[in-house]
C-alpha cells in the first residue's frame, strides 16, 4: 500500500437515537422567541488515530455516549442560565422566568439548566461538545484529537461545534 500524507481519521454517528425532543425561547438582541420547541438531531464525529482495534472509537460508545446525554435533555425546557436578558428565580418548586412583560412558570422537574447564554443550535452543540469530552474521557479514550458536534432543529438548518481537543 502505497505511503499517505496527512492521513486522517475519524467516526461518525448521528440520527437514529441521537435525538431529544425539548422547549427553548432564545433571545435575539431586545426580543424573546415564542415559547416552542423542536425535536433534535445530534451529529458526533470525532478525528483521530486508530487504536489497537483498528478504530478511532468504537461506533457503539459514541452511540451509548450521545444516547445517555440526549435522553438527559430529552422533555425538558431548556433553560440558558448564563443569559443577562432573562429574570430566573427558582423556589417552591418552580423556576420562573421572566423577560420584559412576560412571566413563565415552569415546574423545576420539567426545566434542564445549561451554563450557555442563549439557546441557540450552536451553543447547544457547545455545551454537547463538552458533555462528550468527558465521557470520553471517563472512559479512558485516548485517540481522539478533535470532536465535532452538530446540533439539527430541523432539516437542514444545525448549529456546530467543533475544536481540537486539549492536550493533558
Amino acid at each position: 500500500m502505497p505511503a499517505h500524507q496527512n492521513p486522517s481519521r475519524s467516526a461518525h454517528v448521528e440520527r437514529q437515537r441521537l435525538k431529544f425532543a425539548a422547549a427553548h425561547m432564545a433571545t435575539f438582541g431586545g426580543s424573546i422567541e415564542p415559547l416552542h420547541g423542536h425535536t433534535y438531531a445530534v451529529t458526533i464525529e470525532v478525528d483521530g488515530e486508530l487504536s489497537s482495534e483498528g478504530w478511532v472509537v468504537d461506533f457503539g460508545v459514541l452511540k451509548r455516549i450521545g444516547v445517555e446525554i440526549c435522553d438527559r435533555l430529552d422533555h425538558h425546557f431548556l433553560l440558558q442560565r448564563g443569559s443577562a436578558l432573562l429574570g430566573m428565580e427558582r423556589g417552591d418548586g418552580a423556576w420562573e422566568i421572566s423577560f420584559a412583560d412576560k412571566r413563565y412558570r415552569l415546574p423545576e422537574d420539567d426545566v434542564f439548566e445549561l451554563p450557555i447564554t442563549n439557546t441557540t443550535a450552536e451553543q447547544i452543540a457547545e455545551w454537547f461538545w463538552g458533555e462528550v469530552l468527558g465521557n470520553l474521557r471517563a472512559a479512558g479514550i485516548t485517540t481522539v484529537t478533535r470532536l465535532t458536534i452538530g446540533v439539527e432543529e430541523a432539516p437542514g438548518q444545525a448549529g456546530w461545534f467543533a475544536a481540537d481537543l486539549p492536550v493533558d
